[in-house]
């Protein structure tokens, strides 16, 4: 494992312990929170695959 993935996999897991905490307080209702979940796990596999696409 190169440099080139731990770095973005520091800064990924360091943006997910800042948001969390807000996106679950906010999300209250387990209907509202399993859609704002579904939102967000498209997002980040978008910007995944984006970026594998990219770095190649």
């Amino acid at each position: 494992m190169g440099l080139e993935e731990i770095v973005p996999t520091i800064f990924l897991i360091a943006v997910l312990i800042l948001v969390l905490p807000e996106f679950l307080r906010s999300n209250s209702k387990s209907k509202r929170f399993i859609k704002n979940l579904f939102i967000w796990s498209i997002i980040v596999a978008f910007i995944v695959i984006l970026s594998i696409f990219i770095l190649k």
